[in-house]
């Protein structure tokens, strides 16, 4: 059937009470025009100022893409002096050789293409940040900082071009390279290149998130015990920081409709690609790749503390949907799934009747990532409820043993749980972790140094109490408990980070020598994994 504006704007009225916060803004193009709108609450409540379609917020990590578009305005449209030279591309590629350390470009085929599609196997550096010595509210700039947690890149955590995670530094990387190649400064080359073409008229990037335009705030809490004023310090600029309105992301949304609707080079270089090995990759070119009920959808989230945004674009119906809201504890991504769920009268999602094995729940540790995995009763029935990243999945079971999403098939056996993350292309082997010998934590205290980040962590405590800081060239890090999961496995809670959400647990895998000595550990998160730390031996 087709999609009425009439229908789409009481789909957006039913939407704010879903969001009981400081206000947020919506709306739906079709086919190059606006169909339906919506604007609720306030941008400043101190100050009782209103949301309102011009109202100017920071859309943080939907950035990327347009970083990318400016990517390929340049690769397209070179500046004269770059173009008597070689093509952009060549320029680029060798700037990347030159700026990363050489350990991650010598044979290992790192390319920026790999960092437009989130495949180049370098760590986040957000998160790296946690357990480099960073407070939540620290100050971190782009010069001094960004470039000092770059330094320290010598490893992947995977091959590049063989999987995808999700990874800052990606688009850190393809900004500054681009301001090298070119000369210019990435917020006037945004300006010129994508702003101006796409009719954006308060658009600008402004990579302190301290002293962001307007009057809009973004705010941290809930309802029942209140909102506040979020505080960031940090500068980012090409993997986030342009900020702008409603009214401008409308008018960013049709010319993006136009360059898809009409095929042109843009839309075929930015479509979804492959791995190494052909699987198909869903990300590609600073957008995400992604079904909804055999649908197909493009678009990215962005988030920063106080903030979540998204934008996404059905390219069989030109339909785009952006949501932006000035609270980080508005669902962001299901509101837009909501939204283009009725607007398309698509079936609600499947579900089942089948009952979990008891063998689901627990406590396991993937042997390649060195990662835990939580498995929990889901709050949808048919369901079980996976923790491998930051958030807790809902996985849909297809028999007592057997669970499948878009995202995840996972199967359990006994004490072995198997997990294919399809869109990440990684497959886990995990075995469920053991509670004994039970001990009070006391033989892990002490000082564990990891070379490659210069980062130390303290680890104090006893009776099952530890915790855990790190010290490393972005300071002295605040102190964090540690919870067992089992035999020298631990998770460091970190809840809260510099960018916006936090990566969620960290887990500590405790080794121990021949004699069952404690040497060292590996700590990960899904941002970041595989990182090795050694014991230092006490004076």
């Amino acid at each position: 059937m087709p999609v009425q504006a009439q229908d789409v704007q009481r789909i957006l009225e039913t939407v704010p009470v879903q969001h009981r916060g400081p206000g947020g803004a919506l709306a739906v193009v079709k086919d190059g025009e606006v169909i339906a709108q919506k604007t609720w609450g306030y941008a400043n409540l101190e100050k009782r100022i209103p949301i309102s379609s011009k109202t100017i917020m920071p859309i943080c990590s939907i950035s990327k893409q347009m970083t990318c578009a400016l990517l390929f305005d340049l690769e397209e449209n070179p500046p004269p002096d770059i173009a008597a030279k070689g093509t952009f591309s060549e320029c680029m590629e060798e700037a990347l050789r030159k700026m990363v350390p050489e350990p991650l470009t010598k044979d290992t085929g790192l390319n920026i293409r790999h960092l437009c599609d989130m495949q180049s196997g370098l760590r986040d550096y957000w998160a790296l940040a946690m357990i480099c010595g960073a407070k939540p509210d620290d100050p971190f700039t782009i010069q001094d900082d960004g470039f000092k947690m770059l330094s320290l890149y010598t490893t992947f955590h995977f091959q590049p071009g063989t999987e995808y995670s999700y990874s800052n530094i990606n688009f850190f990387l393809i900004a500054r390279l681009i301001e090298t190649v070119t000369k210019e400064p990435l917020p006037k080359l945004l300006e010129e290149r994508v702003f101006r073409p796409a009719n954006m008229t308060t658009a600008q990037l402004i990579p302190s998130t301290a002293h962001q335009p307007g009057d809009c705030l973004g705010y941290e809490g809930i309802e029942k015990y209140g909102f506040l004023p979020a505080v960031n310090r940090i500068e980012w600029s090409g993997d986030a920081g342009i900020t702008t309105s409603l009214e401008d992301m409308i008018a960013y949304e049709k010319w993006f409709d136009t360059r898809w609707s009409e095929k042109s080079k843009y839309s075929s270089v930015a479509s979804a690609r492959t791995y190494n090995d052909g699987v198909h990759a869903p990300y590609s070119y600073g957008l995400g790749h992604s079904l909804l009920e055999n649908v197909d959808t493009v678009g990215h989230a962005g988030a920063l503390r106080g903030w979540r945004l998204q934008r996404r674009y059905v390219p069989q119906e030109r339909l785009s949907v952006i949501a932006m809201f000035n609270s980080e504890n508005a669902t962001v991504g299901k509101t837009v799934t909501y939204i283009i769920r009725k607007a398309l009268q698509l079936p609600d999602a499947p579900t089942s009747d089948v009952k979990p094995a008891g063998e689901w729940f627990g406590e396991f540790l993937d042997e390649g990532t060195q990662l835990s995995i939580t498995v929990a009763e889901a709050a949808t029935a048919g369901s079980v409820s996976i923790r491998y990243a930051r958030d807790a999945e809902d996985v849909r079971l297809v028999s007592p043993t057997r669970a499948e999403s878009q995202d995840n098939i996972a199967t359990i056996s006994g004490d072995t749980l198997e997990i294919h993350r399809v869109h990440e292309n990684r497959k886990l082997v995990a075995q469920r972790i053991k509670q004994e010998p039970k001990t009070d934590g006391s033989e892990l205290q002490g000082k564990y140094y990891c070379s490659e980040l210069g980062s130390t962590l303290m680890c104090h405590g006893q009776d099952n109490m530890l915790y855990g800081a790190f010290d490393g060239v972005l300071g002295n890090g605040s102190v964090n408990l540690m919870r067992r999961l089992g035999k020298n496995v631990w998770v460091w809670a970190c809840p809260r980070a510099l960018d916006h959400s936090p990566p969620g647990d960290w887990t500590f895998v405790f080794k121990e020598n021949a004699h069952g000595d404690i040497i060292g550990c590996t700590i990960g998160c899904w941002l970041a994994r595989n990182l090795s730390f050694s014991k230092v031996p006490r004076c």
